[in-house]
Parts: C-alpha cells; sequence; structure tokens
C-alpha cells in the first residue's frame, strides 16, 4: 500500500497562496491608484517589476507545497514500513521499520474537518532506531493501522513456522 498525505492537507495550505494571489490581482486593478497616490515615489515600471517577484514567490511557494506533498510517502508492505519525507526541495530522508520490531501503534484524529473526512496522524511505535514513525494527515488511518497490524500479526506466523520447521529439521537429522 502507497499511501500519501490527504488532499484537505494541501489544499488548507494552498489556502494561504490564495489569499496571496487575491493580494496580487487586487494590487493590480488598483495599481493606477497606488501608483498616483505614491507622489511619484513608485513609477509604474518598478510597481509591475515589484509584483513580478511577488509573483514568482507565490509560485515558489506554491511549488515547495506540491513537492512537499507528492513526496511525502509511506509504503507499507508484506515485511516493513518504507518512510520516505521530503524536507525542502533538495533534501529527502528515507526510513525502513521492519515489521517485527513495531510495539505499539496510536491512531489521532482531531477536530471536526478531519473527522468528517477521515484523516489523521498514525504513530507507530518501535524498538528499532528511529523510535517513532509518523504517518502525517494521512487519509482512512484507522484501515492503516489494521492493515499494518494485521500484516504483524502474519509476519509473526510465518517467523514462528519457519522457526518450527527448523527445530524440526534439526531433532530429525540429530536422531538420524
Amino acid at each position: 500500500m502507497v499511501v500519501h498525505r490527504h488532499w484537505f492537507d494541501i489544499l488548507s495550505q494552498f489556502f494561504i497562496i490564495f489569499i496571496m494571489l487575491l493580494l496580487l490581482f487586487g494590487s493590480l486593478v488598483f495599481a493606477s491608484q497606488i501608483v498616483d497616490s505614491s507622489n511619484g515615489a513608485i513609477s509604474p515600471s518598478l510597481f509591475l517589476f515589484l509584483e513580478n517577484i511577488f509573483l514568482i514567490f507565490i509560485w515558489l511557494f506554491f511549488f515547495i507545497i506540491w513537492i512537499d506533498y507528492y513526496f511525502d510517502v509511506w509504503i507499507v508492505t508484506n515485511e516493513r514500513i518504507v518512510n520516505i519525507e521530503q524536507k525542502g526541495l533538495f533534501s529527502r530522508g528515507i526510513s525502513e521499520l521492519e515489521l517485527e520490531n513495531i510495539q505499539d501503534i496510536t491512531v489521532e484524529v482531531q477536530g471536526i474537518i478531519p473527522t468528517f473526512l477521515n484523516y489523521g496522524n498514525l504513530y507507530v511505535q518501535t524498538a528499532a532506531e528511529k523510535e517513532r514513525f509518523i504517518f502525517k494527515h494521512v487519509p482512512n488511518p484507522y484501515a492503516i493501522k489494521d492493515l499494518v497490524m494485521n500484516l504483524q500479526k502474519s509476519y509473526e506466523k510465518k517467523e514462528a513456522h519457519n522457526l518450527g520447521a527448523v527445530i524440526r529439521k534439526e531433532i530429525h537429522d540429530e536422531l538420524n
């Protein structure tokens, strides 16, 4: 299973960009009044230059939010959990967690909107080097928790079965 953050998480971050775009277009609509009220302190070309710089920053902010959203991924397999976390534009951290190291799984859904849209945080406590894996703002965290717990139980059963087979083989070899 490949898990990304919930779509509402990126939508709430894009709300800031939407406000910034409204400010940009509002200032363009009233550009003549702004330039006239400055009594020649701001020329029209300087005003447009500043508006373009502001637009570039909005675009960069949009791009950073999208990159962070798209490249934050959690991959759940039948043997491990892989956490790929994008940190800025040019930095990424990748962590792995073996299912046998899981000690506790906690789901946290706080607020009205996360409750209605069914998203929240999933915390996986381990005994490994990285003590806690956090699935941030993932959709349907209860289903992911159930999947991880079922995979862990089936992994433990498989390991117990393999250990039993090894012990039976050693006993058989000693008797012969």
